[in-house]
């Protein structure tokens, strides 16, 4: 174990006077937490990673917003304050930014959940940083080393404010290959970890996560609403639930009460997961795996005359950069068009999509398309976008959209 204490202090930083082109000064001011390289026309010479990046603005040459600097990042500074009032960047400056996106949770924290996102990076004033609480576990995940400098302060705020008991630090591949600091990914740096198999609740289903070697920070909490709405809908049905990683749609619709649940995933590791998930709920119904790739799956399938009551289909990102958009909504068509061959009548068919570089209107539109195609009538019942956990603080941040899709035949 780590002790805080032996964290970096962020006295060694420097502050940065920054200006901007017009149209980076024009994002700063609208809220927006990137500033990309080519978007600055002058800062100091001997700027590092870490340090405070103040911007001034071409009027009246004052400040407009404050930010971290990344010298290994297309976005060269990420925003952590976008106003022109004067602040101090200080230990209760990060308290009170985590004791706010605190507060947000706190209508989720009322039910019986005990795993939430705490922060969610830009969203919450923390670019490039997520915090997640699993029970009594606190996850902190690192994707830039800006953040180093200020992690004992973060820290402490963050075991303050979710009073939990022990605190698990992930990095992201770039920072596991990181000479700047000697932390390693799945680091227990407070408290104890027994397990690195943590139980929790979802809206009183039980799931678990490995938070040491699991995705992320061991599990997906973005969908939990719409692993609930499912779950209510699928009592007595049957369900094929694609793409399922841990079983999260599949546990809820088992935990309510489904008739046969069947969870198709590529690793046949994350589906002995969610067979175990499913196992630490009470459910009646059969819970079948299909290991192997999902789309030569699906048409198998078909060719055997499968059909479910409720299908589900939540695949990974298609689309990491811009070049792969036109790819990523030919296959998201092709997952509709199997989707629905594989519905029953009267069915429902939820299709998901965490690619943020497909909006939500490109995603959905491609979804109706495929369906009207096919020349079978269905319905929109809604399209949801992250759980509460997840706020929303700029476009780029909207990246998950789901469809429920009813058929009326």
């Amino acid at each position: 174990m780590l002790d805080l204490n032996h964290l970096e202090s962020n006295s060694k930083h420097n502050r940065l006077a920054v200006k901007l082109t017009t149209k980076g000064e024009n994002y700063v001011q609208q809220g927006h937490p990137w500033v990309f390289s080519d978007s600055i026309t002058k800062i100091n010479t001997d700027a590092k990673t870490g340090d405070l990046a103040i911007i001034f603005g071409k009027r009246n040459n004052g400040m407009i917003g404050i930010g971290l600097y990344d010298a290994k990042s297309p976005i060269r500074i990420k925003m952590i304050y976008n106003d022109s009032k004067s602040v101090t960047i200080d230990d209760t400056f990060f308290l009170r930014k985590i004791q706010h996106a605190y507060k947000k949770r706190l209508t989720l924290l009322k039910t019986n959940t005990t795993s939430y996102r705490l922060i969610f990076g830009e969203n919450d004033g923390f670019p490039s940083l997520i915090a997640d609480v699993y029970d009594s576990i606190l996850v902190v995940k690192l994707y830039s080393e800006i953040w180093l400098p200020y992690l004992k302060t973060i820290l402490e705020s963050l075991i303050e404010t979710s009073s939990c008991d022990t605190v698990v630090l992930r990095l992201s591949r770039g920072l596991q290959n990181s000479e700047a600091h000697q932390l390693k990914d799945g680091d227990v740096i407070y408290g104890t970890l027994d397990n690195e198999v943590i139980e929790f609740k979802e809206h009183g289903i039980n799931f678990s996560a490995n938070v040491i070697k699991g995705h992320k920070t061991g599990y997906f909490l973005d969908h939990r609403e719409n692993r609930k709405q499912v779950g209510l809908l699928s009592k007595g049905k049957t369900v094929l639930d694609v793409f399922s990683y841990a079983g999260g749609f599949s546990v809820h619709a088992l935990a309510n009460g489904a008739k046969e649940v069947t969870s198709l995933d590529i690793s046949a590791q994350a589906l002995e997961i969610a067979k175990q998930n499913g196992k630490l709920n009470v459910y009646s119904g059969k819970h079948y795996t299909l290991a192997g790739d999902a789309f030569k799956i699906l048409e198998q399938l078909i060719l055997e005359g499968k059909t479910y009551d409720v299908v589900v289909i939540d695949p990974p990102s298609f689309a990491k950069q811009q070049s792969e958009i036109q790819l990523a909504k030919k296959k998201y068509a092709q997952l509709a068009r199997l989707g629905e061959q594989l519905t029953a009548r009267e069915g429902l068919l939820v299709l998901a999509s965490c690619s943020s570089r497909v909006t939500a209107t490109v995603f959905y539109d491609g979804n109706e398309q495929t369906l009207k195609s096919t020349r079978r009538p269905f319905s929109i019942i809604q399209k949801t976008q992250h759980d509460s956990d997840h706020p929303i603080g700029f476009s780029e941040g909207a990246y998950l959209k789901c469809g429920y899709y009813r058929f009326l035949d």
